[in-house]
């Protein structure tokens, strides 16, 4: 039940969904353009991942068997950083500044070091908790493991923005996240990835986003393969939390070649090949030993 959830997540939830709503219309009603995309675009794509985040870091806590301080001191410092990172944002937007890297002034340097900072905390936050979590004795064990591989598949997501901070394409500029180009040329509808270089951010959304993939795949189990014992499921998970996590790392490894998710190269689709057929090979070896172990029974 939601009233079992962490407290503070909740009230992040709740505020960022506020959030999503006003960026939504002023995304309509404000004709600025920032970086080739309208201004209030990033608070609201920053919004709706805050909601998911912060809600599914909540239902996550409320599977633990008992109370962890640790764990709901660290969500309270996710709820702190995340509100001074949307903070800065949304009043970068209200000044007309990019908030992400940007050093042109002293006003704005500091205001992305305090986001770099934000974004630090956010990290050990999440890592305490995926230790928390991981050495938590969860009574459903398909669910725990999904659980278990989004936490860290989504550490994976935020270690891989780290590079975004190590690019230094101009210099009033302390990072980027396009490679091969700059920030704010032709991308993807909404996204914004870009279309003719590399882009690290579909690494980091695509870890981010194993926090409800990879769960979401265990209720799936759960729900509709009922003639698998819960084992078999564990087994399964393990095998796309593995293949989660490579995807990612590939990912990024093919923005880090400056090479755009839509214009994959002989050697990217011959990686991700490879990732398909190691998947799929895994996947029907532990069909495979279920059904051995079932027909042993019978005899």
């Amino acid at each position: 039940m939601t009233k079992t959830w962490n407290r503070p997540l909740m009230v992040l939830v709740a505020a960022m969904a506020v959030l999503t709503v006003v960026t939504a219309v002023a995304t309509f009603t404000d004709d600025r353009v920032l970086l080739g995309a309208p201004i209030w675009l990033k608070p609201f794509k920053f919004s709706v991942s805050f909601v998911l985040y912060a809600g599914t870091l909540a239902w996550m806590l409320s599977l633990l068997p008992r109370r962890s301080r640790a764990a709901e001191w660290s969500a309270i410092a996710i709820v702190g950083v995340a509100l001074v990172e949307m903070a800065i944002i949304v009043g970068q937007v209200v000044r007309g500044q990019t908030s992400h890297y940007n050093e042109t002034t002293p006003l704005n340097a500091m205001l992305w070091a305090a986001m770099g900072a934000a974004i630090m905390v956010l990290f050990i936050g999440h890592f305490i908790i995926g230790v928390v979590v991981l050495r938590a004795r969860i009574a459903d064990r398909v669910a725990a493991t999904g659980v278990r591989f989004g936490i860290g598949a989504a550490l994976v997501g935020l270690l891989v923005a780290f590079p975004m901070t190590m690019q230094v394409p101009a210099e009033d500029v302390a990072g980027a996240h396009t490679i091969g180009a700059r920030d704010g040329g032709p991308g993807l509808p909404v996204v914004g990835w870009s279309t003719v270089a590399g882009d690290l951010r579909i690494g980091h959304f695509v870890g981010l986003h194993a926090l409800q993939a990879l769960p979401i795949l265990a209720m799936l189990l759960t729900r509709f393969a009922t003639r698998l014992d819960d084992r078999t499921k564990v087994r399964l998970l393990r095998v796309a939390g593995f293949a989660y996590i490579a995807m990612t790392l590939i990912l990024t490894w093919q923005a880090l070649r400056g090479q755009s998710v839509v214009r994959p190269d002989a050697l990217t689709l011959g990686v991700v090949g490879i990732l398909i057929g190691v998947t799929a090979t895994a996947a029907t070896a532990v069909l495979n030993r279920r059904d051995r172990a079932e027909l042993a029974l019978a005899a």
